[in-house]
């Protein structure tokens, strides 16, 4: 499957819509990957633990995505757009 963030692939032409396929994903933070990322923060530098946990994120929604576009028998998906929230002021 063709999958792109462009609106149109070149050599090929969109004959028809099947609507939007999304992968969605919800992470928990982690006890100890929370103390880890604190001390971290303290000394500086990257915080792998929450960027390891945002590329797993990614991973599993594109996935996901991938699965929503074969169901619908999708030769492509296009105009990918990707958006991280982080909210952990509420819970819902």
């Amino acid at each position: 499957m063709i999958i792109s963030t462009l609106e149109q692939v070149a050599g090929y032409q969109v004959t028809e819509s099947l609507g939007v396929v999304t992968g969605n994903t919800i992470r928990a933070r982690h006890l100890g990957k929370d103390i880890i990322a604190g001390l971290r923060t303290v000394v500086g530098g990257e915080i792998k633990e929450y960027a390891g946990m945002r590329s797993d994120s990614r991973e599993q929604s594109f996935q996901r995505m991938i699965e929503k576009g074969e169901e619908v028998n999708a030769d492509a998906i296009i105009g990918v757009r990707f958006q991280i929230i982080n909210d952990y002021k509420h819970n819902c």
